[in-house]
């Protein structure tokens, strides 16, 4: 159950960072409850996640899930750049999240 929580946090991060963006600095309402909500449920949901999972596996994959989904979400919904690189720097971000997984025990 802590492995879908982590989850659902990442998705929610990846659901805030992209309504923090259309909030145009906090700017406009419906935007801004949106981040606020899904800031505080994907927190929360990390929070139950690290009550069995080490820290650094949680907090990692946490990250990488709303760095590469933040990635594909400002690609695809906000024409942003790109390019070889990138792909291969979020590659990279996955293959890492991949081995911290494959390595925790809980």
């Amino acid at each position: 159950m802590a492995w879908f929580a982590l989850l659902m946090a990442g998705l929610l991060e990846v659901v805030w960072s992209y309504s923090m963006k259309l909030s145009n600095g906090f700017r406009a309402p419906t935007p801004t409850i949106i981040t606020v909500i899904a800031m505080i449920v994907s927190f929360s949901l990390l929070a139950y996640a690290m009550r069995s999972l080490p820290l650094g596996t949680a907090y990692i994959i946490w990250t990488g899930i709303g760095a590469v989904g933040a990635f594909l979400v400002g690609f695809i919904f906000l024409h942003e750049p790109m390019s070889w690189l990138r792909i291969l720097a979020a590659c990279f971000i996955i293959t890492g999240m991949v081995l911290m997984k494959v390595t925790t025990h809980a």
